[in-house]
């Protein structure tokens, strides 16, 4: 899946990896680095990367956090918000590819197995 995606949003110039860290910084605007890298499970010096990769290209900014003067927060810009609104277009064409080839019953069933899923990792 992760390969598709990649291969959707390749022509857009942005990686799936930063299509999730978009979604995570849009959702919860104000993350620090070492927070996104927990919810994404992955590395602050990924973290770090791909936030200067989306920062060089206006997608993404740092402000200065309110009381802490050495944390720096994680804010989408106007290209950013425009970026992910493209990027999720690709997604949900290829989720639309899925629906069609599953079919209604099995789409719901799928839907059904993942929500059960995401509540059984939430009780972790």
């Amino acid at each position: 899946m992760q390969a598709r995606k990649d291969q959707e949003l390749r022509p857009l110039g942005i990686a799936a990896s930063q299509h999730c860290l978009l979604i995570c910084v849009h959702t919860a605007p104000g993350l620090t680095g070492a927070e996104l890298a927990r919810r994404l499970s992955i590395t602050p010096q990924a973290v770090a990367s791909q936030v200067a990769r989306l920062e060089e290209r206006g997608q993404l900014e740092r402000r200065p956090h309110p009381r802490h003067r050495h944390v720096r927060e994680l804010h989408l810009t106007e290209a950013g918000r425009a970026a992910l609104r493209d990027t999720d277009a690709g997604i949900m064409r290829i989720e639309h590819q899925i629906a069609e080839k599953l079919g209604p019953a099995k789409t719901a069933q799928l839907r059904t197995l993942l929500d059960e899923v995401v509540a059984a990792v939430q009780g972790f």
